[in-house]
């Protein structure tokens, strides 16, 4: 029987460097796109204006507001018996993957997450919710966890259904 519980481990704290340079990339494209328009027409309107402020603001807010919030938030926790996760930050998930339902564990690196030496390990399951990913590890650690969760799942009885 899993016990319910809180994750104990956090995540890398270069996640915070990602999730802000990710926030930050997505904000500025978005400000390119509002951009173009204002520099092909001669006279701006007042709405084209507003609509620039309002996404230097909220840009600008989320960027530094979410990666701090979402890194207070992410943990991560593999035992013997599950993977556990808690993820977001303004909607919060919490998964628990028991061990004897993994059948796959999975590492993946980014262009930044390779710069920032982190990693996301997804563990997928049998379960139709979908796999479950810890974002913002280390990379040595995410690597250390991979193959422990391999050789955990190796090693349970079961066909993982």
């Amino acid at each position: 029987m899993l016990r319910l519980r809180a994750p104990r481990n956090r995540v890398s704290r270069r996640a915070i460097t990602l999730w802000t340079l990710d926030a930050a990339i997505g904000w500025l494209v978005l400000l390119a796109i509002q951009l173009v328009p204002y520099f092909l027409v001669s006279d701006a309107s007042p709405w084209q204006i507003a609509g620039l402020v309002a996404t230097v603001v909220v840009g600008v807010a989320h960027t530094l507001v979410m990666p701090r919030w979402r890194y207070r938030v992410h943990r991560w926790e593999a035992t013997p018996e599950a993977v556990y996760t808690l993820s977001g930050w303004v909607t919060q998930e919490w998964r628990i993957a028991p061990v004897s339902r993994i059948q796959t564990v999975d590492t993946k690196r980014g262009p930044l997450q390779q710069l920032l030496r982190l990693s996301t390990v997804t563990v997928t399951t049998a379960s139709a919710a979908g796999p479950v990913e810890i974002a913002g590890l280390d990379h040595a650690e995410a690597v250390r966890l991979a193959e422990e969760l391999t050789s955990t799942t190796q090693a349970t009885p079961g066909d993982a259904t």
